[in-house]
């Protein structure tokens, strides 16, 4: 075991991770602790843009974007949040930019703009031009802009470590005070166990979408972050609420942009109708997500369904020109070569909605301070990006809002984890800290038991596809927590057939298991007790939004076996939501 001290460790070299090393490491020693190599995050498969109103194409202010945004969120936004991010998005572009990101431009040299599904001029009179992209690679080019910018400042990686744990001065459960002491990482080229120690600890690792089967999301997002935390006793906020993508690949879930209907492409059900302007008259195609994806998923419920088994609908880019889909959409469009033997030139691409983007989270404040409950906050933790709930997105994300959230709030991670980190005093850690992931890798890798990590996975993943994904009832979400409960304890019986100790893939893959099962969990039982529909969740029993109960967030914590909401290990609790200006209307598009 090796033991590493910094001033901050942020855990997760994404968008968010590398946008906090930038500001912290300039102001403090830090450590940036990654289980993949950088340019290999997630960000990179980001494809459509990042919005900020900027006004180079068409009129726009940052109050439009912060009420397009608590709108599109179905009101469950925290306004004070939104309107942060809105204001901060402009510099936030213009910070990339100076850094050398190569946006797309304008015919005057400014930085181009396209229109984005929710996105929408004067509250919502017309789609507006404010996604800033990059063609259709835009996560792409932030994450190697990014990586280049820290080589250059000298941040210092541990690539290729898993983080299993934090560590923490107590538990946050209990009354005093808890303080962030590091992490326990697992090297994946050794088997070696390290402890890094530090004054404040940045979680941006993401999310959590490989808990469903069909999704845009790489392996690798597999909620470590917050399992993590969440197993340490920090509530997670709005679970319920999973965005499903309306443009998945059909049968595979591969990402299509929602930059290819900003470009004008158009879905159409089997008989070729434009279907959305049935659903969303004003905006059609660029509804916000949540809208879109249920209604494809009822075209194809009500027998409208494309194909031989009816069973997508069609992505129509056909009336566009080439030459335009070659310099906007270059890769999804061979997406759809490659994958699904469609050209996109002259033929619709086959499309179904796919798990896609966790608007719940770690709990923080506005300067990304982790909550322990409601109001009180664990000194020295910090979280920002997708494995955060700041709660700018509420229940339904708005397209090009997440690569914004993770610029603008990485830098305020970054910089708030310094300045902790500065005036605070290295804590002492607890005894052997590094015993619970030893046992648990030892139990795993050293086992005896029948159970598979993969037949357990694609079991997970079948049953919240079949009983959680787009449409949801009280019988499906039962019948999935009581199969998530079933596999909890067949994983207590999970084994690997490789007990090398380097380069263990199937070991971090039993681990990682471990993480999705604890956060479908938590997923289900917030389901369960919002008894309304509301953004991403949406409850065929209880199809109204009912804000009378439940315009409040959720708050998932961990309790014993049994001992939780309907039998499970969660207790559920609510938290206020802050409204500034916006009082909650009648969500139509």
């Amino acid at each position: 075991m090796q033991t590493h001290t910094y001033d901050v460790v942020i855990v997760g070299a994404g968008g968010a991770g590398m946008r906090a090393a930038l500001e912290s490491s300039s102001r403090a020693r830090t450590a940036v602790v990654s289980k993949l190599y950088p340019t290999r995050s997630h960000t990179g498969a980001a494809q459509g843009g990042m919005c900020a109103a900027l006004a180079n194409v068409e009129e726009d202010n940052w109050e439009w974007h912060t009420f397009d945004t608590v709108k599109g969120g179905d009101y469950l936004v925290d306004q004070d949040a939104a309107e942060i991010m809105a204001k901060e998005a402009i510099d936030a572009v213009l910070d990339l930019e100076r850094m050398g990101l190569p946006f797309n431009r304008t015919p005057e040299g400014k930085i181009d703009q396209r229109r984005f599904g929710g996105h929408t001029r004067n509250h919502g009179d017309a789609p507006v031009r404010r996604a800033c992209y990059a063609a259709d690679r835009t996560g792409h080019m932030i994450l190697q802009t990014l990586y280049q910018q820290c080589v250059k400042q000298d941040v210092e990686f541990f690539n290729e470590f898993y983080v299993f744990d934090v560590i923490l001065t107590g538990d946050p459960r209990e009354d005093g005070e808890v303080k962030a002491a590091g992490v326990v990482a697992y090297e994946l080229a050794t088997g070696e166990i390290h402890i890094i120690r530090a004054k404040s600890v940045v979680f941006a690792t993401g999310g959590a979408g490989k808990v469903f089967k069909t999704t845009s999301n790489a392996h690798t997002l597999t909620g470590d972050g917050m399992a993590v935390a969440y197993r340490r006793g920090i509530p997670l906020e709005d679970m319920e609420f999973f965005q499903f993508h309306p443009t998945g690949l059909a049968g595979l879930g591969i990402l299509l942009s929602e930059a290819a209907r900003g470009e004008g492409g158009i879905l159409r059900n089997a008989s070729g109708e434009r279907f959305m302007e049935r659903y969303a008259p004003t905006i059609k195609d660029l509804a916000p997500r949540d809208i879109v994806a249920r209604s494809m998923a009822n075209e194809v419920r009500e027998g409208r369904g494309a194909g031989p088994n009816k069973d997508y609908v069609l992505l129509d880019l056909t009336h566009l020109e080439p030459a335009h889909i070659d310099a906007k959409l270059p890769d999804i469009t061979e997406f759809a070569r490659t994958y699904l033997g469609v050209e996109p030139y002259t033929e619709p691409v086959p499309v179904y909605p796919t798990a896609h983007y966790a608007m719940g989270g770690i709990p923080t404040t506005i300067e990304t301070e982790v909550l322990r409950n409601n109001t009180d906050k664990v000194p020295g933790l910090f979280a920002a990006g997708e494995v955060a709930c700041v709660s700018v997105h509420g229940s339904n994300r708005l397209g090009t809002n997440s690569l914004l959230d993770i610029n603008v709030f990485g830098k305020r991670a970054g910089i708030a984890a310094a300045a902790y980190a500065v005036g605070a005093e290295l804590p002492e850690l607890p005894e052997h800290p590094e015993s619970y992931v030893e046992g648990e890798l030892e139990r795993i890798r050293l086992g005896s038991g029948s159970e598979s990590a993969a037949d357990l996975r694609r079991t997970l993943q079948e049953v919240m596809d079949a009983d959680a994904q787009v449409f949801r009832t009280q019988e499906s979400l039962t019948n999935a927590l009581g199969k998530i409960t079933e596999l909890r304890k067949r994983y207590a019986d999970v084994s690997v057939a490789d007990t090398g100790t380097s380069y263990n893939s199937e070991l971090v893959e039993a681990m990682e298991l471990g993480f999705l099962l604890e956060l479908a969990e938590v997923v289900v039982v917030g389901a369960l007790a919002r008894k309304e529909s509301r953004g991403g969740h949406f409850r065929e029993d209880f199809p109204d939004r009912d804000d009378e109960n439940f315009m409040l967030h959720t708050m998932a914590h961990p309790v014993g076996e049994g001992q939780g909401e309907a039998g499970s290990r969660v207790e559920l609790a609510y938290k206020p939501v802050t409204v500034t200006r916006y009082q909650p209307m009648e969500r139509k598009y």
